[in-house]
């Protein structure tokens, strides 16, 4: 059976949801089509979405036909959301692009087609509401030939008329061979060129009235191919969302192999996590299947480290979305929230809403966060109400600038107070406009050890880095690691992590600023009479005009302008034209600021008291820290300073990522697993830094400034046993499996019981029972020892990580594995690893012990 994913756009109230209804009626998956109006449709399930009649959050539905399984993606029409909706596009097949018949192309549909060209989605066209259009069906599909592109077909009628033979001719060379050779034109030639976007075919209809559906589900059916995927796993993140019950889920789609539960998957930031559950959502409810292979739109869990837009396996990371929020908004909070606090859960929100942007500003101690327009602006207050019951307000909204930079420089970041160093050296240039930011390393492993190169790589990331003109964050440059350092003894991940973001801003204050700003694609409907004045208000702002048009007795006006000078016109527009006027905008990226010595002087940042983003460095003389300033680093670094040319530069750059991609297999003592831990997600207790105060040269530190360590006294000692991996670790258990799994386990309990009888220690042994349909879970007491069998879609380590974070806060706890992504679970968790090896060594050596007592 063909399957394909189908996402359905439009602009604002051009019925998109009411036609994802009729068409899974029509297929016989919802017994009764919702309306907006009545609050009822199968997927806007959001109290919001409900009340407010739109759609906000992109919404899953599976529906089947005999031939084929369509997954449809709903997503939001309002502008506001259009960020919600980008991110969709990267995981379609195929899309639907609905068009009001008695509005037409509005400027949102010029900007989602935009958006599908970028995305490369071929596109199916409907044009719904034709129950209220005021024009012919050959009118309307003209202007929208003329806005779109002229490959827009009507295909309303199946059997093709001469004249939509001639149309369809003329799309691609295929279909022109055919109806000249055989004067008509075949399913597969039509299937061919709809999927290389060279032909659009257009249906129209009235979902509401469920008309012209059954066409569009057939038109689906005979023009759509299915995609032929990789047998090598991969997969694409277009959302993180919370079920409600405080689960992260990840949504994605899986573009080559298979995916099954257990799975462990890798991201590009050098993560490995596993998939405890697969969901198959269609619109609230799911489906929990074992296995799903490529082609398939799912939501899991147990990932932590996803984001949208990442790649999984060999999928590739998104470059930076089209879309982004222009305006900025200081978050006023009640006296009694702490804002830290605040700050936490509020990013977990930006996780799930990436068209949010949350900043914090060290130097006012606020929280900012970017939107794409006011009503978002309302959205997100409930959302913040709904999620953590805060009662947020917002101050005036301001424009979000961007930085960036002009020419290339070397920034240096030194980090050497007392027992602690690390150097980095980072060249940063400048990438054309829309890029975003890219890291790479030009650094063999004979100058900087693997671990320490993916490690800066990691800080590179981690952090939103800031601009010296303002303190916006910076975009379209390239940072590449081209020099570091590390002391074989002193060395620790956040020496590394104050280096890297030291070098950033070292580079910055020596570079050519350039202050960006937000700009608007608009499109203006005026009056005739009203045509002068909104072009002098148009030139006045500095807008460049694209095309104008009559359109009746109205003029139809289309440019580009900055969003400082078209934010607030259209109560103006209106207030003028006597309410008949209609200004629709978009965001169309940032380019350089006309008034940027004005704008940089009214925000007044210095970025030399900015202490969070310092461009200085700290070295070490004679025991003691000592702070460089930022254009004398390049005096002291003990790096050698080289200038290699670009091509020089591209060819270690490549060579240095083939190196980085061939991780070597081996077997981490439990130093280096902690290592890994903490250059991975931090460290897990910052340590106090000996001699951190500045001091002048030469002069050394007080004794009484290093405080002894505190020896911590714990109350008990716990062991926690992955039951399953030690039986299939240990040679003489696993092979009680052959024959009986319940003999192993069995083996196992008893050895435990002589084991935790000696050391005196609390053992719990956890069995995984996460397979089980049913299972509540179930604690059993055997003798001295506690066994656990974890609930239904509940693995052993996700139980082990519980209880290992509660256990560890006064108590010495060891976790017996050779699980090795379950060893970083456990340092994260506070607990100590004990390989399977080691763990059966200590064993034998107490049943050894016992046998020498009772003789």
């Amino acid at each position: 059976m063909k399957k394909i994913v189908i996402g359905i756009l439009a602009h604002v109230d051009s019925g998109k949801t009411t036609l994802t209804e009729s068409m899974l009626l029509k297929s016989g998956d919802i017994r009764k089509a919702g309306r907006v109006d009545h609050r009822d449709t199968f997927l806007d399930t959001n109290e919001i979405e409900r009340e407010r009649g739109i759609t906000i959050f992109s919404k899953q539905a599976v529906m089947h036909t005999p031939l084929c399984e369509i997954t449809i993606l709903d997503t939001p029409g309002h502008v506001d959301f259009s960020a919600e909706a980008e991110r969709v596009l990267s995981v379609l097949d195929y899309a639907i692009l609905v068009i009001s018949a008695s509005e037409g192309v509005q400027s949102h549909t010029e900007t989602l087609w935009r958006l599908l060209a970028k995305y490369d989605v071929p596109t199916f066209v409907v044009v719904n509401k034709m129950d209220l259009a005021l024009s012919q069906k050959a009118e309307i599909i003209g202007n929208i030939k003329a806005e779109l592109s002229d490959n827009i077909v009507d295909f309303s009628d199946e059997n093709f008329s001469e004249e939509i033979l001639d149309e369809l001719s003329v799309c691609t060379e295929g279909l022109m061979n055919e109806y000249l050779s055989e004067n008509k034109v075949s399913e597969k030639e039509i299937q061919r060129a709809v999927s290389s976007r060279q032909l659009f075919p257009c249906f129209f209809g009235s979902a509401l009235k469920h008309e012209g559906t059954d066409k569009i589900i057939s038109g689906l059916l005979k023009y759509t191919e299915e995609k032929v995927y990789p047998k090598e796993f991969g997969a694409r993140v277009f959302k993180i969302s919370d079920d409600g019950k405080g689960t992260r889920l990840t949504h994605l789609k899986i573009t080559g192999g298979t995916l099954k539960v257990k799975d462990e998957v890798k991201g590009k930031s050098d993560w490995s996590e596993k998939i405890n559950q697969i969901r198959i959502y269609s619109g609230e409810k799911y489906e929990t299947p074992e296995e799903l292979e490529a082609g398939a739109v799912c939501a899991v869990t147990g990932l932590s480290k996803t984001f949208s837009g990442e790649g999984l396996g060999i999928e590739i990371n998104l470059e930076s979305p089209v879309l982004e929020p222009v305006l900025s908004y200081k978050v006023v909070l009640p006296e009694s929230v702490n804002i830290r606090d605040a700050l936490i859960k509020l990013k977990r929100l930006e996780e799930e809403e990436p068209q949010l942007k949350i900043a914090w500003k060290e130097e006012l101690s606020e929280i900012h966060i970017m939107l794409m327009g006011e009503v978002q602006l309302e959205i997100v207050k409930r959302l913040i109400k709904s999620k953590f019951d805060i009662d947020a307000e917002f101050g005036e909204g301001t424009i979000s600038y961007k930085e960036t930079v002009a020419d290339k420089v070397l920034g240096i970041g030194h980090f050497e107070p007392l027992r602690h160093y690390a150097e980095v050296h980072l060249l940063v240039e400048p990438l054309k406009a829309g890029s975003g930011i890219k890291f790479e390393s030009a650094l063999s492993f004979d100058e900087l050890d693997r671990s320490w190169q993916r490690l800066i790589m990691t800080h590179l990331s981690e952090k939103t880095h800031i601009g010296v003109l303002t303190g916006s964050p910076i975009t379209d440059v390239k940072i590449t690691l081209t020099g570091g350092r590390a002391h074989k003894k002193h060395t620790e991940g956040g020496d590394f992590r104050q280096a890297t973001y030291r070098a950033v801003r070292n580079a910055l204050m020596k570079a050519k600023s350039v202050l960006l700003e937000p700009r608007y694609d608009f499109k203006m409907t005026v009056p005739n009479e009203n045509v002068g004045r909104a072009l002098n208000d148009l030139s006045m702002m500095g807008a460049r005009f694209s095309s104008s048009h009559l359109s009746g007795e109205m003029s139809v006006i289309s440019g580009n302008a900055s969003v400082s000078k078209m934010r607030g016109y259209q109560k103006e527009l209106i207030s003028y034209t006597s309410g008949r006027g209609r200004l629709f905008c978009v965001s169309s990226g940032y380019e350089p600021a006309d008034d940027a010595d004005e704008i940089i002087q009214r925000i007044g940042y210095n970025p030399e008291r900015d202490t969070e983003n310092s461009p200085d460095s700290v070295f070490c003389s004679h025991g003691a820290g000592f702070t460089v300033k930022w254009d004398e680093v390049e005096n002291y670094a003990d790096v050698e300073i080289t200038f290699e040319t670009e091509e020089e530069l591209a060819k270690r750059v490549t060579e240095n990522a083939k190196r980085l991609s061939e991780r070597p297999k081996i077997e981490a003592s439990d130093k280096e697993l902690m290592a890994i831990f903490e250059r991975t997600y931090g460290e897990i207790k910052a340590p106090k830094i000996e001699g951190a105060r500045i001091v002048k040269a030469k002069e050394e530190i007080p004794e009484r400034y290093i405080k002894p360590k505190k020896i911590k006294k714990y109350d008990k000692d716990y062991l926690l046993v992955d039951g399953y991996n030690i039986i299939h670790a240990w040679e003489d258990l696993k092979k009680l499996t052959l024959d009986s799994l319940d003999v192993a386990r069995d083996k196992l309990i008893d050895i435990l019981c002589n084991y935790s009888g000696y050391t005196g220690c609390e053992t719990i042994v956890v069995f995984d029972a996460y397979k089980v349909k049913g299972s509540r879970g179930e604690v059993e007491k055997i003798n001295n020892i506690n066994v656990v069998y974890t609930k239904e879609a509940e693995t052993a380590d996700m139980y082990i990580e519980k209880v290992s974070r509660k256990l560890s806060v006064n108590n010495r706890v060891r976790v017996a594995t050779s699980d090795g992504l379950e060893q970083l679970i456990i340092l994260g968790a506070g607990a100590l690893r004990v390989s399977a090896e080691s763990f059966k060594k200590e064993v034998d050596d107490a049943i050894l012990k016992i046998r020498e007592m009772i003789d």
